[in-house]
């Protein structure tokens, strides 16, 4: 192996921190100043602890523990914690649809976690498991910090992303070494630290500001999970088990049915 899941996130954390600071150069110069203004300090070391810095650690763990294809829809619970999060901390009001949707959600998590065998709660990596789908719950707690600072969205996202790497540099040098048996794997850590940690983020946020309709916008993001299985099976390689795709298919269905309302014999989408 010439790169092990904590040295994967100290370099592409590394090059994500530096991607989302020159596009804050290019786009607000003027609010990297105000990033690290004492006032904000406290946000922005609580944003960082939990992403990317316990929300990474934990996720690549899960994903160095299990097939790509269990992982990822593992981990894409997110919206579902976010809901039950809202309630318990932004004062949402609860609802048929939300119970409704987290139990369809969660017996997706446990035919994917079992890979078929519901019934017998055989689960192939228990502990993998438990990272993938609790990495949703440290997304959902960095999502409702996130919505209480009201910063510009790419400021924060940079704040977050120094401090985390600064924590994760610790981390590393604590506990391993950044010293690697392959330097082609850099490549990799590359690639996520630039679109998966930095300029995808700034494209999403970007897309939603400039959108005249952002809950039909946000709805694409249903489609991604779909489309990742696709490069799952042709990059990766990975047999796409059946259980993973009904897995999924439950956890996206428990999504939506939470945003779906019927007024005047219409169906409605909302991000409410």
């Amino acid at each position: 192996m010439g790169m092990n899941n904590l040295q994967l996130l100290f370099y592409s954390c590394i090059v994500s921190t530096l991607v989302l600071f020159i596009l804050l150069l290019i786009t607000s110069p003027n609010q990297i100043k105000d990033t690290f203004k004492k006032k904000y300090a406290k946000q922005n070391i609580i944003l960082g602890l939990f992403n990317p810095f316990l929300f990474y650690l934990i996720l690549f763990k899960a994903y160095y523990l299990l097939p790509a294809q269990e992982a990822m829809p593992l981990n894409y619970t997110w919206p579902i914690t976010v809901t039950l999060f809202s309630v318990l901390f932004l004062q949402t009001k609860i609802n048929t649809k939300i119970i409704f949707g987290m139990l369809v959600a969660f017996i997706g998590v446990v035919i994917i976690g079992t890979r078929g065998n519901l019934f017998e709660l055989k689960f192939h990596n228990l502990y993998g498991v438990i990272l993938a789908a609790g990495s949703s719950f440290i997304w959902a707690m960095f999502w409702i910090l996130n919505l209480k600072d009201k910063r510009a969205s790419l400021s924060k996202l940079f704040a977050a992303f120094f401090y985390g790497s600064i924590f994760i540099s610790i981390y590393v040098f604590t506990f391993d070494s950044i010293k690697i048996n392959n330097y082609n794997y850099l490549l990799g850590a590359v690639y996520i630290g630039f679109f998966e940690m930095s300029i995808t983020f700034f494209l999403w946020l970007k897309g939603i500001s400039l959108s005249k309709n952002k809950a039909k916008t946000a709805t694409l993001v249903y489609l991604s999970p779909f489309v990742s299985m696709i490069f799952i099976a042709i990059i990766l390689g990975e047999k796409i088990l059946l259980s993973s795709i009904v897995g999924l298919v439950c956890i996206v269905s428990g999504i939506i049915v939470q945003h779906i309302s019927f007024k005047n014999r219409r169906i409605k989408f909302s991000l409410e």
